[in-house]
C-alpha cells in the first residue's frame, strides 16, 4: 500500500509539472504574435564594397546601397557593424534617445587630439555637460546681438585693403576674414594684435588633421596627425600664456576668453587652463571651421547662378533702403533671401557628411515604406548626412542648387518632415554654434553684395574628397570691382 501511495504521489506531482509547463508553452505559443521577432537590416561585406569605394567614393557607393538595399542597412567592417540609416522618417532616435540608450561612442574620439583630453569628448559625461553649458552660453543667440557690430567692424576694416578692383583667391580671403573675426570676440586683443598670424596657421594644421584617417585613426603618428599634434601644444602655450598674463595683472576684458576663466562648475571649481584653452579651441571650430567652407561655396554658387545672385543684390537694396547706413542685427534678421542662399548651400555640400552614434539598446525603425527592423544592442548607426541632403522624395530636383526651395509656399524641408535638414545636427544635439554661422556668413556677404561687383573667373570648385566635411578643393578665383550700391 505504502508502495502504490508513493507512486500515486509521483505520478500526482509529474502530471502537476507537465501541466505547468504545457500551459506556459500554451501561453508562451499564443503571445508570440504579440511579440514579433523583426528582421535585422540588410548586410553588406566591406570587403564588397572596396572596388565601388577606390572608383567611385565612399558617397556615390552608399547612395548605391541605399537604392539597392532600401533605408537602412548595415555594413560587416570584420566584426564591427555599422548601420545606416537613410531619411527623415527613421532618424527619430538617433536625434531623441537618451544618452544611456545612443551615445556618440568612440565617434569623436579624432576630437580629442585637436581640443584636448581634459575637455568635451576627453573627459566623462557629466563633465562634459557642465563644459559644453559654459560654451552654450558663450553662443546662445540671446548674445549674438552684441556681436554684430564687433563682426561688421572686422568685415569692413579686412575688404577695406582691397583695392578698386582686382583678382583674389576667394577661399583664402573668406578663410582670413573669420579667423580675424574669430579673434575679436574669441581670444581677446592680446592675440588678435600680437600673433594672429601664428595662431591662423596653427589652426590651419589642427583642421588638416580632421580628415578620414585620422578619423580612423586619431593616434598613429602620420605627418598630418605629428603637425596637428604640434600645433595643439603651440596654441596651448599662446592661450595659457594669455590666462595666466590676465589673472596676474587682474586685467578684464569683454571676450568669450574672459567668460570661460569665469566658468564655474557645480562643486564651486573654476575651469582649469588645460580646460580653458581646449574649450577656446573648440569654440573657434564652432566659429570658423563650418562658416569658412560655407561662405565660400555660397559664393560660388550665387556667382555661378545669375537668378539667386540678383535676387540676393535686390535684397540688400532693399535693406539699404530701410536701414540707410545703420545696419545691425534686425537687418540682418530680415535677409531672408541671402539665408535661404546659405541654407542651399549647407544643403548641398555639407560640413558634416555623416553624424554617428552607438547603439547601447536594442531599439525599432520603421521606412516610409512600412518595413520594420531591430537594431541590435552594439551596432554603431550613422545618419548620411551629404546623402539625406538629396533624398528626391524630400527635395525637388535634389541636386539643383534652388535656394527658393526653403521659401514660402515650398519649405521642402519642414514638409519631408522634422529631421529632413539636420546639417546642423538635430534634437538634443543640434549644433549650438548654428545661429554664428549664419550670422558671420551674412555680415561677410551682405557687405561684398553691397560693395562690389563679382564674378567667379576659375571653374566651379570640386570637393577636397579627402576632407570629412564638404570642403572646396584648390583656389576659387573671384574677379572684383567695387562699387557702392544704390537703394531705391
Amino acid at each position: 500500500m505504502d508502495m502504490l501511495a508513493t507512486r500515486a504521489t509521483w505520478l500526482a506531482i509529474a502530471i502537476f509539472f507537465i501541466t505547468v509547463v504545457a500551459t506556459k508553452i500554451s501561453r508562451w505559443k499564443s503571445n508570440v504574435h504579440l511579440f514579433p521577432t523583426r528582421p535585422l537590416p540588410p548586410v553588406v561585406n566591406v570587403l564588397a564594397l572596396l572596388p565601388s569605394i577606390f572608383n567611385k567614393g565612399f558617397g556615390v557607393t552608399i547612395a548605391d546601397l541605399h537604392t539597392r538595399l532600401g533605408s537602412v542597412f548595415t555594413i560587416n567592417l570584420f566584426g564591427p557593424k555599422i548601420t545606416l540609416l537613410v531619411g527623415p522618417d527613421i532618424s527619430a532616435h538617433f536625434f531623441q534617445g537618451l544618452e544611456s540608450e545612443i551615445s556618440f561612442g568612440n565617434f569623436t574620439e579624432v576630437t580629442v587630439p585637436i581640443f584636448d583630453q581634459e575637455v568635451l569628448y576627453g573627459v566623462d559625461m557629466a563633465t562634459r555637460s557642465e563644459q559644453i553649458h559654459f560654451i552654450v552660453d558663450v553662443l546662445k543667440p540671446s548674445k549674438l546681438r552684441s556681436l554684430v557690430d564687433p563682426i561688421l567692424q572686422e568685415v569692413e576694416a579686412y575688404f577695406s585693403s582691397w583695392g578698386q578692383e582686382g583678382i583674389v583667391d576667394l577661399k583664402h580671403e573668406l578663410e582670413q576674414v573669420l579667423m580675424f573675426i574669430s579673434s575679436r570676440f574669441l581670444l581677446g586683443y592680446e592675440v588678435r594684435e600680437m600673433m594672429l598670424e601664428e595662431v591662423s596657421s596653427l589652426f590651419h594644421e589642427l583642421e588638416n588633421g580632421l580628415n578620414f584617417f585620422s578619423f580612423l585613426f586619431p593616434y598613429i603618428p602620420t605627418p598630418t596627425n605629428r603637425r596637428r599634434d604640434k600645433a595643439h601644444i603651440r596654441l596651448k602655450e599662446i592661450f595659457t600664456t594669455t590666462i595666466r598674463s590676465r589673472r596676474s595683472s587682474g586685467r578684464v576684458q569683454e571676450d568669450a576668453l574672459q567668460r570661460l576663466m569665469n566658468s564655474k562648475y557645480k562643486d564651486g571649481r573654476s575651469a582649469s587652463e588645460a580646460e580653458i584653452c581646449g574649450m577656446i579651441i573648440a569654440l573657434i571650430f564652432a566659429g570658423k571651421h563650418p562658416s569658412s567652407s560655407t561662405s565660400i561655396w555660397t559664393g560660388a554658387f550665387m556667382l555661378s547662378n545669375t537668378k539667386f545672385l540678383i535676387a540676393a543684390v535686390e535684397e540688400q537694396k532693399h535693406i539699404i533702403s530701410k536701414y540707410k547706413n545703420q545696419i545691425g542685427y534686425d537687418a540682418f534678421s530680415e535677409m531672408d533671401t541671402l539665408h535661404r542662399c546659405i541654407k542651399e548651400a549647407l544643403r548641398m555640400h555639407t560640413p558634416a557628411q555623416m553624424l554617428a552614434r552607438k547603439a547601447h539598446k536594442k531599439f525599432k525603425v520603421q521606412t516610409k515604406e512600412g518595413k520594420e527592423y531591430d537594431i541590435p544592442e552594439g551596432h554603431n548607426i550613422v545618419i548620411p548626412t551629404a546623402l539625406n541632403n538629396k533624398l528626391a522624395h524630400v527635395y525637388n530636383d535634389p541636386h539643383a542648387y534652388d535656394p527658393d526651395r526653403f521659401g514660402p509656399g515650398r519649405e521642402e524641408d519642414k514638409v519631408g518632415g522634422k529631421y529632413s535638414f539636420t546639417t546642423f545636427g538635430g534634437g538634443r544635439h543640434v549644433c549650438s554654434g548654428m545661429a554664428l554661422a549664419y550670422l558671420q556668413i551674412k555680415v561677410i556677404w551682405s557687405h561684398l553684395l553691397r560693395n562690389f561687383e563679382l564674378k567667379l573667373i576659375s571653374p566651379f570648385p570640386k570637393v577636397d574628397v579627402s576632407k570629412v566635411g564638404q570642403e572646396p578643393k584648390g583656389k576659387v578665383m573671384i574677379s572684383y570691382n567695387r562699387r557702392q550700391l544704390q537703394c531705391y
